[in-house]
């Protein structure tokens, strides 16, 4: 570290020299673990570059458009880049999606219908989908009558045994969650879910397989529809918009699939022939150029945020070894005043908001209060720095993003003297 960079942090933001040696050592251990996510990056730069070359990208298709949204040629590029991307028949890529769960929940009542099933075979499904599918009396899937079951994974893997045990004539769809949400298991990494895939089209191959990718997309070389998934879908705020689209969602897959979610978006019959832009097309396809590059960044704080908190004793998941499918880390803090200071000490580097303390708050579709922390330049935009705990045991809190690993690195730093300043955790 140049001696400069060293002073800054200790004069401007008071961290203490041993922390900042301690961090250090830890970047010694992670130069192969970083060499290895730079290969990724550099094979995802080259795949959206085509992608944009490939669909003949003009500067005409980079404006915004207004009212219906009719004939809408940058909308459609955008979409036939998105499909190249993820190697799918067609893409619904809108700023009218405001969230990965709205995403999810267009391909949940696009597709099912009364009398149909919903199988999660990788679990209970992330907080926010709770209500979307078991919700009393909101819209839910319960209320028209489409049955969820749910087949927990089993020591981190597939439970194979229970997957062919629990799919029946009714199963229509199956939800393939890839993040590991507010849980310590485990995500999928693209081979296991190419496995799960083969195994459950084995069975039926009508079962229509989608990916919940949020957190997960260009962390691996491939994506979900290239092993064979019907139906993948994500937010803009998260990897693919690169940290600078507003808003905004996406669903890839098959062709029939995908016009049944653009009706359910719009209106049956209307479907991906309306929507405008809104934002310009421009910030849409610029994040996605920039997304490889940002993934990259927030791979490595993730990293050495696992590696920091491993070497002062706390349990991480994953671990520094471990293969990564995601950008989340978890740190299992067991006690809910480390929790809530943690994320008081990271929300000081914030770049926005950074006089703020985080509190916990009851959070709209999460069952239990949910501190959070980053300050991000888009609200609730967690490809940026950021991290959110619901307040209850273990006491887990969730970090991911990161635009630059030295916001990481700054963060971390700054969390931990926090929790040193408080006197909660000591320095070995």
């Amino acid at each position: 570290m140049y001696n400069s960079s060293l002073n800054f942090m200790k004069e401007h933001f008071n961290i203490d020299e041993k922390l900042i040696l301690l961090s250090q050592e830890v970047l010694e251990e992670l130069k192969e673990e970083f060499a290895e996510i730079e290969k990724i990056e550099e094979y995802n730069q080259y795949k959206i570059i085509k992608a944009m070359a490939k669909n003949e990208l003009s500067d005409y298709c980079l404006l915004e458009s207004t009212g219906y949204g009719y004939n809408d040629i940058g909308r459609e590029a955008v979409e036939k880049i998105f499909s190249y991307v993820f190697k799918s028949e067609d893409a619904l890529v809108r700023p009218q999606i405001i969230s990965g769960t709205h995403a999810l929940s267009l391909c949940l009542f696009g597709i099912l219908r009364p009398g149909d099933e919903l199988l999660s075979v990788t679990g209970e499904p992330y907080d926010t989908l709770k209500n979307v599918i078991e919700g009393e009396g909101l819209g839910s899937l319960k209320d028209y009558n489409i049955k969820f079951s749910k087949i927990e994974l089993k020591h981190g893997k597939a439970d194979f045994e229970s997957i062919k045990n629990s799919i029946n004539e009714k199963t229509k769809m199956v939800l393939i969650q890839r993040s590991r949400g507010y849980s310590l298991r485990p995500s999928l990494s693209i081979s296991e879910i190419e496995e799960l895939i083969g195994f459950i089209k084995g069975l039926n191959k009508e079962i229509i397989c989608m990916v919940d990718n949020c957190y997960g997309e260009f962390v691996e070389e491939k994506e979900p529809i290239e092993v064979g998934a019907d139906l993948c879908a994500g937010s803009l705020i998260k990897n693919p918009g690169g940290g600078i689209v507003p808003t905004g969602g996406y669903i890839v897959g098959k062709k029939n699939l995908i016009e049944l979610c653009s009706y359910r978006l719009f209106a049956p019959g209307i479907g991906k022939n309306c929507g405008p832009s809104i934002i310009p097309n421009r910030i849409i396809l610029q994040g996605l150029f920039y997304a490889p590059m940002v993934v990259s960044e927030a791979k490595k704080g993730a990293l050495f945020t696992a590696k920091m908190f491993e070497s002062l004793g706390f349990e991480v998941f994953p671990k520094k070894e471990e293969k990564r499918s995601d950008i989340v880390t978890a740190l299992l803090l067991k006690n809910k005043e480390i929790l809530i200071e943690f994320c008081r000490g990271l929300q000081k580097v914030g770049p926005v908001d950074s006089h703020v303390t985080p509190e916990p708050w009851d959070m709209p579709g999460y069952d239990h209060q949910v501190i959070m922390a980053g300050g991000s330049f888009i609200q609730g935009a967690s490809i940026e720095l950021s991290a959110d705990a619901p307040i209850r045991e273990p006491y887990a809190v969730y970090v991911q993003g990161g635009l630059s690993f030295y916001h990481v690195k700054l963060g971390i730093l700054c969390a931990l003297q926090n929790l040193i300043n408080k006197k909660l955790i000591k320095l070995p």
